[in-house]
C-alpha cells in the first residue's frame, strides 16, 4: 500500500465526523430558526422574536389592550426564550405583564432587575426593560388593568374572564414593561 493510499484511509473516518457535525449543526440552526418564526405558540415556548422592529420610544403602551396577548422575549442564559403572556396597560398608558404562580413559571426566575429583552404586538417587536412590581398599590393597578382588559379578550380556560371586584390574588405576579430606546 502506497503511502498516498494510508493517509486517505486515516482522514476518512475523521473527514465523515467532521461532516456530520457540521451537517447537524446546520440543521439545529436552521431549525432553531424556523421554530422561533412558528412559536411561542399557546402554551409551547419559542425562540427568537421576528417582526418589523419599532424604532420609536413608546411612553403611552394603551394600544397593548387591543390585542389578546403579547409575546415577550428574554435570555435564558445564552439562548433567546419567548412566550404569550397577558399584557395590560393602565389608563396612564403604563403596560405590564401577568402571570399566576409566577414563582413557578420558568421565564419569570429568569428575569432580573432592569431585565432587557423584547415585546412583540401586532407583528411589531419592541425592545423593552422588565421590572417585577413589589408596591402593592402598583400591583393593584395593574390587577385593575387585567381585569378590565379581560372584560373583553378573557374566556379561553386558561384565561377566564374575571368579576369586574375580584381582588388580586397571593401568588399573582406583574411586571412593568418601559420602552427601552
Amino acid at each position: 500500500m502506497s503511502e498516498i493510499q494510508a493517509t486517505d484511509q486515516n482522514a476518512n473516518p475523521r473527514t465523515i465526523i467532521i461532516s456530520i457535525a457540521a451537517i447537524v449543526t446546520v440543521a439545529a440552526i436552521v431549525g432553531f430558526f424556523i421554530y422561533s418564526t412558528i412559536c411561542p405558540c399557546e402554551r409551547t415556548p419559542g425562540g427568537l422574536l421576528f417582526g418589523e422592529r419599532s424604532s420609536e420610544a413608546i411612553s403611552d403602551w394603551s394600544f397593548a389592550n387591543d390585542v389578546p396577548l403579547c409575546q415577550i422575549q428574554i435570555w435564558a442564559g445564552i439562548r433567546p426564550h419567548s412566550i404569550n403572556l397577558n399584557c395590560m396597560a393602565t389608563p396612564d398608558g403604563k403596560l405590564y405583564l401577568s402571570c399566576s404562580y409566577c414563582d413557578t413559571k420558568y421565564w419569570a426566575n429568569k428575569v432580573g432587575a432592569n431585565e432587557s429583552g423584547r415585546l412583540r404586538l401586532n407583528g411589531v417587536v419592541y425592545p423593552v426593560v422588565f421590572n417585577r412590581v413589589l408596591d402593592p398599590a402598583e400591583l393593584d393597578s395593574a390587577w385593575a388593568a387585567r381585569v378590565t382588559k379581560l372584560q373583553t379578550f378573557g374566556g379561553a380556560p386558561v384565561n377566564p374572564v374575571p368579576d369586574v371586584d375580584s381582588l388580586r390574588p397571593d401568588r399573582w405576579w406583574s411586571f412593568n414593561l418601559v420602552s427601552a430606546i
